[in-house]
């Protein structure tokens, strides 16, 4: 695991997750042309799941699998 503290929707907040998913977590940023501050303030604004690091997961997750056709 690798812990980050970054500032979400004006609040610092700390998050963490295994290393391939901050790294396919930047990738997408650079796809969408975004910093990573902001890619996850999007994620936090929209999920559905109380926890944010779950609900990061599951937003990589469902971006390759959109990716890749399934």
């Amino acid at each position: 695991m690798r812990k980050r503290s970054l500032t979400i929707a004006g609040h610092r907040t700390s998050i963490a997750l295994e290393p391939p998913f901050w790294d396919a977590l930047q990738s997408i940023a650079d796809t969408r042309e975004t910093s990573l501050p902001h890619l996850i303030a999007e994620i936090d604004e929209s999920r559905e799941d109380p926890n944010l690091s779950s609900a990061i997961r599951v937003f990589v997750l469902a971006w390759f699998r959109s990716a890749s056709g399934r």
